[in-house]
């Protein structure tokens, strides 16, 4: 009798294993998976941070929260956190970042294909100062697009800058201009990223990076000339200094790492099917300006893929044949001309450009006192 009941016993719960969904035991939920779940993706190993290419992302950059923002503007951050609860399991929608983190990753899978064991490799860490309740619909929502981002940093309202430098940060982007500023004041390579007025298809296979020169790779020394002196003043000082090389700008540490991935394709033969692509794209003339920017970049033993000089013209039309997933500089005009042109912009907020910028400010503020 005593077997008879243990045959009865796991015929019942054999039985409980294969009810619908809606009568499912939690302790047999396990042995049965729902039609619609997502396989599980394969685990991937996260490098050390020391060793990757990290790269710190906003919340508001990756995703388009214009809607939840607006909520925390009106009503407060309570009404903003029950409206993420509220709403957690509906994926936010790519934001302005987002392109440019799928290409990172779609580095590293041709990367870990030809270095399994290199830990040489872009890692991706969400850095926003959302309340930790939000993480979950964040969570879902990169679960939802199959990113691999594993490393997050949510403050409760605090900024997240201080931490930057504890992630070993190469790069930090967000929607917040004030952030950004204060990421670069702690010299660490930062933009403000925008998103484009019209969407513009970029390359799946090949990530493609654009920079400005002055006071984005280089320092603002030049620009320093053109303010004070002017263009031909510029056009001398450029030409008596052209085996001077020109100090680092912000962004000179993001072009360095990005060679230094671009050479383990290299040293594979695959020069001319390298997945990461570099631009330089820079108001300055070639004749009269841009020896210089060619020579400085050789003395730091860097390069881009191509060296684009416009002679002052804008730039948007050419970033529209490029098609980047970002574009870097420091001047809010090409930042504009390339967004209505559907790129992806970053404002860099570093040099005398953005001193030029507060002083103007301060000229159209009425004085208080």
């Amino acid at each position: 009798m005593r077997y008879v009941r243990i045959l009865e016993i796991m015929e019942e719960r054999r039985a409980k294993c294969f009810r619908n969904a809606d009568g499912l035991d939690f302790s047999w939920a396990p042995c049965r998976v729902a039609p619609s779940a997502k396989p599980l993706r394969a685990a991937v190993v996260q490098p050390k941070p020391e060793n990757a290419i990290t790269i710190a992302v906003s919340s508001r950059a990756l995703f388009r929260m214009e809607e939840e923002q607006k909520i925390y503007n009106e009503q407060g951050v309570e009404a903003y956190v029950k409206y993420q609860l509220d709403h957690e399991n509906e994926p936010f929608l790519p934001g302005a970042a987002f392109p440019f983190v799928k290409a990172l990753e779609a580095v590293n899978t041709q990367l870990r294909e030809l270095y399994p064991d290199s830990e040489e490799l872009f890692d991706i860490v969400l850095m926003t100062n959302n309340h930790a309740q939000v993480g979950v619909r964040l969570i879902n929502s990169i679960n939802h697009y199959d990113l691999f981002i594993e490393r997050f940093c949510m403050t409760g309202g605090n900024s997240p800058i201080c931490y930057l430098k504890a992630y070993h940060t190469n790069l930090y982007l967000s929607s917040d201009a004030e952030k950004v500023s204060g990421a670069i004041e702690e010299g660490i390579a930062a933009a403000t990223i925008f998103s484009p007025s019209k969407d513009l298809e970029v390359s799946e296979n090949q990530l493609r990076v654009a920079f400005d020169g002055d006071a984005v790779l280089f320092s603002d020394e030049s620009e320093q000339i053109v303010k004070a002196h002017g263009l031909d003043m510029f056009f001398e000082h450029e030409k008596t200094h052209e085996n001077k090389p020109l100090a680092q700008g912000p962004l000179k540490g993001f072009l360095e790492a990005l060679g230094k991935l671009q050479k383990k394709f290299y040293s594979k033969g695959l020069r001319m099917e390298c997945p990461i692509r570099t631009y330089l794209v820079t108001a300055r003339s070639a004749a009269s300006s841009g020896a210089r920017a060619l020579k400085t970049l050789r003395s730091w033993g860097l390069e881009t893929d191509e060296a684009l000089f416009l002679a002052g013209a804008p730039k948007g039309p050419l970033l529209k044949k490029i098609r980047p997933h970002i574009f870097f500089d420091d001047q809010m005009f090409h930042v504009e001309g390339a967004k209505e042109m559907g790129t992806i912009a970053a404002h860099v907020p570093y040099g005398i450009a953005q001193k030029h910028k507060r002083m103007a400010r301060e000229k159209q503020t009425p004085n208080s006192k």
